[in-house]
C-alpha cells in the first residue's frame, strides 16, 4: 500500500494534474455551430439575448421592453415587486423616513404591504430569531476561517441544519420558519466569518458584537461590524435602500433560478440557500461589485485630471482594447443581461450614493463614477457588436457605496447575500407551493457513438 504523506499541498496543480487537465479540457470543447444546428437555447437565451420562458412567478417581474407591433423595442427599465414599481415603494419608504428592509421582505413572502402593526409584529419575530445557536460563532464560525466569505456563509447555512430537528420538513409553515431565522442571521453569519478571517488571517482585533434586537437589519449590519458600533442615519438609510434594491429580481437570474431548480427536488431549505449562495459567489452575478471598485481603484491611479473627459475616455478604450485594469476588455458594472436603456436600481440608488458621498467628501469622486456612466456606453458602442443597448447597472454604484461605509471588500458579496436571502425565501415557498415536478432541462448529446476498445487494443 502506497504510504500516505500528511505534508502533501493540497492547493498545488502538479505537472501529472496539468497533463490530464489539459485532456479534460480538449474533450469537452463543442463546435458552436452545433448549437445553431440544433436550435440550442446557450445559457437558456436565444441569439436575441431573450431569456427561454422556464416558469412563472408572483414575486417579481423585470420590464424592459415593449412589444409594438410585433417587436420588441428597449424602453427604460422598470423592476416590480407582487406588482408594485419599485421606484414608488422607495419612494414610500423615505417619504416615511423608515426603513424599508423588512416592509419589503414582508411584502415578498406574503403578497401584500404591511400596515404598522403587521410590520411592527413582523420585526419582532425577525428580531426574536436574531440569535444562533450557542457556541456556534466558537465551534463553527471560528474554526478554519476561509478568505472567502461567502464560502463561510455556505458552510455556515449547512451547518444549521444540525441544529435544527425539523431540517428535513418541507411543509410550508416549517420553511418559513428557517426563512425567517435565515434571513435574520445572514448579517451575523456574514459579519461573524469576516472577523474571524480579519483575526487569524490578517492579525487584526476581533469583535464579535452581539446584535441588537431593537434596530433594522441595515442598522445591525453596520452595528456588529465596526469596533465602536457607530454609525450615521444617513449611512444607515443608504445600506438599507442598497438591500431594498437586492432583495429580488425576477426569477430568471442565476441564483434565484438556482432557488427554483434545487427546491424543485424537495431538498431541504439549507441546502437550497447553500446552493443559491453558490451561484451568487461567481464574478458573473454577485461578485462583479467588487470588480467595479477595483478598476476604479485602477482608474484613479492611473488618469491625471479626473475632470479630463478626454483623458477618462481614453483610459476606457484602453480597457475595451484589453490594455487596461485586468485587460478582459470589460468595463465592469455597465451591461445587463435584461436592461439596455436603464436599469431603475441604479437610477434610484443613484441619488441616494451623491447625498453619501457629499457625507463623505466624496464629490470629485462621485463626479467621476458620473462621468464614466455617461461615457462607458458610448464607447462600448463604437467597438461591441450589441443586439440592445448598453447601460449602467446597480453594481456600478453599489461597490462605491459599500467602499464610502468602509465595508471591508470580503463582504460586498455577502451583502448582497443578505437582501436576495428575502427573495429566495419567498421564491423557494413559491415552488413548493405550486410545482411538485423535477426542473430537468434537456441537453442534446453531441458525442457520436463509438465501439467499445479492449485493454489490449487501446
Amino acid at each position: 500500500m502506497a504510504e500516505i504523506n500528511n505534508e502533501f499541498n493540497y492547493s498545488a496543480v502538479t505537472p501529472d494534474i496539468r497533463e490530464l487537465a489539459e485532456k479534460a479540457y480538449q474533450s469537452t470543447l463543442i463546435d458552436s455551430e452545433l448549437y445553431k444546428k440544433w436550435d440550442v437555447k446557450r445559457g437558456l437565451r436565444d441569439l436575441n439575448g431573450k431569456g427561454v420562458l422556464a416558469g412563472l412567478t408572483h414575486i417579481s417581474d423585470v420590464h424592459a421592453v415593449d412589444i409594438i407591433d410585433g417587436k420588441s423595442v428597449p424602453v427604460d427599465g422598470s423592476l416590480f415587486y407582487r406588482g408594485y414599481n419599485v421606484k414608488d415603494l422607495v419612494r414610500g419608504i423615505s417619504a416615511r423616513n423608515d426603513f424599508g428592509f423588512e416592509e419589503i421582505t414582508y411584502l415578498l413572502l406574503f403578497d401584500k404591504l404591511p400596515n404598522r402593526m403587521e410590520l411592527d409584529a413582523f420585526r419582532e419575530i425577525l428580531a426574536r430569531y436574531r440569535a444562533l445557536p450557542k457556541n456556534f460563532v466558537r465551534d463553527v464560525i471560528m474554526k478554519a476561517p476561509s478568505s472567502n466569505m461567502m464560502n463561510t456563509l455556505a458552510r455556515s447555512v449547512l451547518t444549521l441544519y444540525s441544529y435544527d430537528s425539523a431540517a428535513e420538513d418541507i411543509s410550508v409553515p416549517n420553511v418559513l420558519r428557517q426563512s425567517l431565522q435565515l434571513i435574520s442571521l445572514f448579517p451575523m453569519l456574514s459579519v461573524y466569518s469576516y472577523q474571524a478571517y480579519a483575526h487569524y488571517q490578517k492579525n487584526e482585533s476581533l469583535y464579535i458584537h452581539i446584535p441588537d434586537t431593537r434596530i433594522s437589519l441595515a442598522e445591525n449590519l453596520l452595528y456588529i461590524l465596526r469596533p465602536d458600533s457607530s454609525y450615521t442615519e444617513l449611512e444607515a438609510k443608504v445600506l438599507d435602500i442598497a438591500l431594498v434594491l437586492h432583495a429580488d429580481h425576477g426569477g430568471g437570474n442565476n441564483s434565484t433560478f438556482t432557488t427554483h431548480v434545487v427546491t424543485s427536488t424537495g431538498t431541504d431549505t439549507y441546502s437550497s440557500v447553500a446552493a443559491s449562495l453558490g451561484s451568487l459567489k461567481g464574478p458573473r452575478h454577485g461578485g462583479a461589485n467588487v470588480k467595479v471598485v477595483e478598476m476604479f481603484d485602477d482608474m484613479k491611479e492611473t488618469i491625471k485630471d479626473w475632470k479630463d473627459e478626454e483623458e477618462v475616455t481614453r483610459y476606457l478604450c484602453d480597457i475595451l482594447d484589453r490594455k487596461a485594469f485586468d485587460r478582459k476588455g470589460l468595463i465592469y458594472g455597465v451591461g445587463h443581461a435584461v436592461y439596455s436603456l436603464s436599469d431603475p436600481r441604479e437610477i434610484i440608488f443613484k441619488s441616494f450614493v451623491e447625498r453619501l458621498a457629499h457625507e463623505k467628501g466624496l464629490d470629485e469622486e462621485f463626479a467621476l463614477y458620473d462621468m464614466v456612466e455617461r461615457l462607458a456606453p458610448k464607447e462600448i458602442a463604437k467597438r461591441r457588436p450589441i443586439y440592445k443597448g448598453v447601460c449602467a447597472n446597480v453594481d456600478f454604484y453599489s461597490g462605491f457605496v459599500y467602499n464610502m461605509l468602509d465595508l471591508p471588500r470580503e463582504l460586498y458579496t455577502p451583502i448582497f447575500a443578505c437582501a436576495r436571502i428575502s427573495g429566495w425565501s419567498a421564491h423557494r415557498i413559491e415552488e413548493l407551493s405550486n410545482n411538485g415536478k423535477i426542473i430537468r432541462p434537456a441537453f442534446k448529446s453531441a458525442q457520436p457513438v463509438r465501439d467499445y476498445i479492449s485493454m489490449d487494443e487501446r
